[in-house]
């Protein structure tokens, strides 16, 4: 597979800097750290080789100041073309590995170009030709791909450009951002990624780098991935140094950093990597965290199914399942409170919860499968229990991350055979995010994969292609997210998920109604009833927290501001202000959805029903 297919096929973890780790081996800033392809091959390799052992899986060349104009003040001019086919050389040797740690992967290798110093009267001729003496030399050592780094211009960019119309590699143009949203020209990422002009070779990537903190490039992130059109590639730095005994060290823990990078992740960025101050501690907790979800990424979300002689039986028609598909069908509103199960086993409160709920009218209780990737008693066994003794319909979220194919068909089946027919399929989050962050995550498929495992069940046939005695009679339901900050996506796995047999959706909680109005048009005729995700808030430190902590949860500026002001009248007025805004969200949308899922805080049904009075 090509790099350009990687980006867009899963998540890549691109290395850490150079010349950080070269400094951290006693080699100080009076060499010419590009010349060490030479004098020190065993040095430069032993470094990407930390990187290749950490988990990168794009490794970059010890070139980033091998232009002519740059070495020139070394009186290395001569040797542009060798310093950097060797450097690329180096580089190819430890991306194809020995084998002899295992480690059987072939990584790419990115020629690092850094930014072109520019002598007083030198035109864009000179910096294009010298930029292309560098690439050509680069490529011949054998790189997969050119990263032009760190630039601080549009107009460097724009000039990178022009060269790489001359030349067919694949390249990314990477820029370095100041504070905010800014570089330190004043640009802002809008004008960076804008539209190039003709003569301009549009890259196969865009990238950020360098310039700020993991905290301080995360809105220029947000921003960047509303504007651009093809993949975003972020390498941090660790944050500001600071100078101690003559040197400069930058002290963001790897777990800082990581934590950072599945945000960028989960913002959309294809690619993270690190800059100044990121070590191979930092690239490995970085691969840790994030590998999971790009397994998830790359999984096929139809699964190729073994084809069968057995014919396929007729489905149960959709309005006899269960109460709640009859109500959807019956185009009835639905109420439905979400109850995250204890972390212990005793279920005697949970059960308690749930009677009280259906005396209230409730007609289901939704029942999250290891959210945030916490570890909980099993889900199924909880809905089992509402539905035994509290008389109240569950709907079980089926959660792609912790078991293989085998193991989630089973428990299909183990639905079905326990009358739970109500199943919400979501792909699940990433181990890291949870407190075990040893755990692995499986991602066999995703939910888009799992309607499609349910479709077939429902039709009495399982995923091996043997028949079933009776087919399953579950209703198959997704989740959606209407503040997603790439819609183009999400709106075309919500159209996958239909295709593969969703036959209802449950919203992301909404804080905006008019936000998920908009998004609601933007479906159209929409096949399938979708209800929406309301969560009442606390607090202004709840708000805090589920904007901050939570995957998927965007908060308007206006909601956290009532919030904020709110949280000066204390803890009763904070609850009152969460539950009026919950109320006003449930009687913008009624007109819009089928039904209301509503959650409770922290366990307190009490909330969810105030808020459904």
């Amino acid at each position: 597979m090509t790099f350009t297919d990687s980006l867009k096929n899963g998540v890549l973890v691109f290395d850490g800097p150079m010349g950080t780790e070269i400094y951290r081996h006693h080699i100080f800033t009076n060499r010419c750290f590009d010349e060490l392809n030479f004098s020190e091959p065993a040095l430069i390799e032993r470094i990407l080789n930390d990187y290749r052992e950490a988990g990168a899986d794009v490794l970059t060349t010890n070139t980033f100041g091998a232009s002519r104009p740059a070495l020139e003040k070394y009186g290395l001019a001569d040797k542009v073309v060798e310093i950097n086919r060797c450097g690329a050389e180096i580089a190819k040797r430890v991306a194809v590995g020995n084998g002899t740690d295992g480690d059987d992967r072939i990584c790419f290798v990115a020629g690092s170009i850094g930014p072109i110093p520019v002598a007083s009267g030198c035109g864009e001729d000179a910096v294009i030709a010298a930029i292309l003496e560098q690439a050509d030399a680069l490529v011949s050592g054998g790189v997969d791909l050119l990263i032009f780094e760190t630039l601080h211009s549009r107009e460097s960019l724009e000039t990178c450009a022009r060269a790489m119309a001359l030349r067919d590699i694949p390249f990314v143009l990477s820029c370095s951002i100041d504070t905010g949203i800014r570089n330190v020209a004043g640009e802002s990422v809008g004008r960076l990624f804008a539209k190039l002009p003709d003569g301009c070779r549009m890259p196969n990537a865009w990238g950020l780098n360098c310039g700020v903190g993991p905290d301080g490039i995360l809105e220029a992130v947000e921003e960047a991935v509303k504007i651009i059109d093809c993949p975003l590639i972020v390498q941090p730095n660790a944050g500001t140094s600071k100078e101690f005994e003559g040197r400069r060290i930058y002290y963001s823990s790897p777990e800082y950093v990581a934590t950072y990078a599945m945000r960028y992740v989960n913002l959309g960025a294809a690619a993270v990597g690190g800059c100044c101050g990121i070590m191979p501690e930092h690239i490995a907790e970085i691969a840790k965290m994030i590998k999971p979800l790009a397994r998830g990424r790359r999984t096929a979300s139809v699964l190729h199914t073994i084809q069968s002689e057995v014919m396929e039986k007729p489905e149960m028609p959709f309005v006899e399942r269960s109460r709640f598909a009859c109500r959807l069908a019956n185009r009835q509103w639905v109420t439905t409170v979400e109850l995250v199960p204890p972390r212990g086993y005793d279920l005697t409160q949970t059960v308690e919860k749930c009677r009280k709920l259906h005396r209230h009218g409730i007609d289901a209780v939704n029942i999250p499968d290891g959210p945030r990737a916490s570890s909980r008693i099993s889900p199924l066994v909880v809905a089992q229990r509402i539905l035994r003794e509290a008389q109240i319909e569950p709907i079980l979220h089926f959660c792609c991350r912790d078991r293989n194919l085998i193991g989630m068909q089973a428990d299909l089946l183990a639905c079905a055979a326990s009358e739970i027919h109500n199943l919400l399929f979501v792909t699940g989050d990433p181990p890291k995010l949870g407190v075990y962050p040893d755990a692995t995550g499986v991602f066999d498929t995703d939910s888009i994969g799992m309607c499609a495992v349910q479709r077939r069940l429902n039709h009495g046939v399982d995923l091996g292609g043997d028949a079933l005695e009776m087919p399953t009679r579950a209703v198959i339901g997704v989740g959606l997210d209407p503040t997603s900050l790439d819609q183009k996506r999400e709106l075309e796995r919500f159209k996958q998920k239909i295709d593969a047999g969703a036959e209802f959706a449950v919203t992301q909680p909404v804080f905006d109604p008019d936000v998920l109005i908009r998004f609601i048009e933007k479906i159209g005729d929409c096949p399938i009833p979708i209800i929406a995700g309301i969560w009442p808030l606390a607090s202004y430190r709840n708000a805090v927290f589920m904007q901050n902590e939570v995957p998927g949860v965007t908060i308007s500026d206006v909601t956290m501001n009532r919030m904020e002001v709110a949280s000066r009248g204390g803890k009763d007025e904070q609850l009152a202000t969460g539950i009026q805004i919950a109320r006003e969200s449930i009687e913008a949308i009624r007109g819009v959805m089928a039904g209301v899922q509503v959650s409770a805080p922290f366990g307190r049904i009490e909330i969810a029903l105030t808020v459904l009075e």
